[in-house]
């Protein structure tokens, strides 16, 4: 996070895929599961397994591995998929780790060139979205700022927790997918962002 600036931080990135272009790589598609489950006690142990399956597979490709997301915040209830950020030095070369994770299970499922290079690996056990991104993305520096807010702030946990039930219950309700589960959450996603880029003296 520190080579990314303040300004970069907290101004979120809001590109959309350009007209008749998916973000989807071949079969895959949005998830449709949104109910948050209770913390499971083995979300850690499927998190070491996991990187030691990305670093295996990668080695000294690896700038940087973090766990991220609500599974990564403890006793918060979470969709049971382990979210990870992994930094490499150019996302655009996707011959240099696409197949070696492959090789360890992981299948390419998102390609968004047009939002920080982000590329999505899953893998099926343990569940894994794998999120691939560039040294000094704000995308990734602002994924641990809100994992750390959340580990310091009960109250915001709670918001937080509050904002995902709810979301869940009316996306289930309508049909809907997890792109728009997380659509649901924004604002109460930024209004925590907001906290925490005051706390930290961002603003």
């Amino acid at each position: 996070m520190e080579m990314v600036s303040p300004a970069e931080i907290m101004t979120f990135n809001e590109a959309q895929a350009p007209a008749g272009e998916s973000h989807f790589v071949g079969a895959h598609g949005p998830g449709t599961e949104v109910a948050p489950v209770a913390p499971d006690p083995a979300w850690p142990e499927a998190c070491r397994l996991l990187v030691e399956l990305v670093r295996s597979a990668l080695g000294p490709a690896v700038i940087a591995l973090e766990h991220v997301g609500s599974t990564a915040v403890p006793g918060l209830a979470a969709k049971p998929i382990i979210d990870l950020d992994l930094t490499v030095a150019d996302v655009t070369a996707e011959a240099v780790y696409v197949p070696a994770l492959e090789a360890h299970g992981f299948e390419l499922a998102i390609r968004e060139p047009w939002w920080y290079e982000h590329r999505l690996l899953r893998h099926a056990e343990p569940r894994c979205n794998l999120h691939i991104w560039p040294p000094d993305c704000a995308e990734a520096a602002r994924h641990l700022i809100f994992r750390d807010w959340l580990r310091a702030n009960p109250a915001d946990c709670d918001l937080y927790l509050s904002a995902k039930r709810a979301a869940a219950v009316q996306i289930s309700a309508a049909g809907g997918d997890v792109e728009a589960y997380n659509a649901h959450k924004q604002d109460v996603i930024r209004e925590i962002y907001a906290r925490a880029f005051t706390a930290l003296g961002l603003t």
